[in-house]
């Protein structure tokens, strides 16, 4: 399901940033989430917390070593920023 509609970014991405151990302000500096109008910040913040509630659950019964994600490697590389390059002069 989208989440955020200006950005474009769903609640599997969120949760997948969250389960990573990123808190809701790491995530929405990394995907741009309720940082224009506004409306998904609440939805997404009960994704996170919902991420974070059933991961120490799971992390509890689970003795599987945990698993890692590629996420951004630096800030331009991240769907928050925009990615078109500056006009060269003429």
């Amino acid at each position: 399901m989208i989440v955020c509609v200006c950005r474009r970014v769903s609640d599997r991405e969120i949760a997948r940033h969250a389960h990573a151990g990123m808190s809701f302000d790491e995530i929405q500096f990394e995907l741009g989430v309720a940082t224009q109008c506004g409306r998904c910040e609440q939805c997404a913040r009960d994704v996170v917390s919902q991420c974070c509630a059933t991961g120490t659950v799971a992390a509890l019964h689970n003795e599987s070593a945990p698993k890692t994600i590629q996420l951004a490697n630096s800030i331009t590389e991240s769907k928050a920023w925009n990615s078109s390059r500056p006009l060269q002069a003429v």
